[in-house]
């Protein structure tokens, strides 16, 4: 199945007020590239997500998002620091006898010092990570539909793109066939031009004429074009992620046929061809980019 590198997937899951959100996004990236933004208490939780997603995902360049909240009646602790509060007690009290000011504090206005009062979140490690999971397969189960969906769709447009590359490629080599024949007539009419004659030294003339076949021959350049064209038809029918890098070639390999054909063909007919193919296998390669 071909599958695009761009994608998006959401998961959640929630259970005794303890709310989990997952998100995964991706673009096409050469390597394969995981990113993870996780509240602090869940760092040790990166290695075992990182390790997941990668059984799904073998190219990209990933954002992952965790989100956690806890509205459990268990999920909060307040702590006070006793020592720290008789600190300021017995400091406060120094100051007014000092100063002659009234010494005047409850504890509503102690609490409010700095240190003295501290609300920890309490969490359970080992459930929280194992809940967690819930909501990463969930978000992993969407954003594979989705590279998958639009792996669909790269994959019918590059079908119909090749079906127009391998009509030009049928074109040129139905023009190719006659450039010999044209080159020998347009030979023998510019040699009579010349010398003013209508004989012709047919041994000469065949030399000339074998030059230039050797010269402009197409044959073998479009014998490996049609080539690429079905392996690249080929891996998109039977070919399964990854298989972008293979397309990446075949590409590759194409435009360099494309190149010699476009150098060599002494033929306009066969030139404008060319351009067009250049152009649609270009389309083809931004297309292959995003295939993973």
């Amino acid at each position: 199945m071909i599958k695009s590198m761009t994608g998006f997937g959401r998961g959640k899951y929630e259970k005794e007020g303890r709310y989990y959100t997952i998100e995964i996004k991706s673009v096409n990236h050469k390597y394969h590239d995981i990113s993870i933004r996780l509240p602090r208490f869940l760092n040790g939780m990166d290695e075992k997500i990182r390790k997941k997603i990668s059984e799904f995902i073998s190219r990209g360049k990933m954002d992952v998002l965790v989100n956690f909240e806890n509205y459990g009646s268990q999920s909060n602790a307040i702590h006070f620091n006793i020592d720290l509060a008789k600190e300021y007690v017995n400091g406060l009290k120094n100051l007014a006898e000092q100063t002659n000011v009234n010494y005047d504090i409850n504890v509503m206005e102690l609490a409010k010092m700095p240190e003295i009062l501290k609300v920890a979140e309490q969490e359970n490690d080992s459930l929280v990570a194992q809940e967690l999971m819930f909501a990463l397969e969930e978000a992993l189960e969407n954003f594979v539909q989705m590279r998958a969906q639009e792996g669909q769709k790269l994959k019918e447009d590059c079908e119909k793109r090749l079906v127009f590359i391998q009509q030009k490629v049928e074109e040129i080599e139905k023009y190719s066939h006659t450039l010999v024949q044209e080159y020998k007539q347009k030979l023998e009419m510019r040699i009579k031009e010349l010398l003013d004659t209508k004989v012709v030294d047919e041994n000469r003339l065949a030399q000339e004429i074998v030059i230039f076949s050797d010269k402009s021959s197409i044959e073998e350049e479009l014998t490996r074009l049609k080539s690429h064209i079905t392996q690249f038809k080929q891996l998109l029918e039977t070919g399964s992620s990854p298989i972008g890098k293979k397309f990446d070639f075949l590409i590759q390999e194409m435009n360099r046929e494309v190149n010699t054909i476009g150098s060599k063909a002494n033929c306009l007919e066969i030139t404008n061809r060319v351009i067009e193919l250049k152009t649609e296998i270009e389309n083809v390669r931004e297309q292959v980019q995003n295939i993973e």
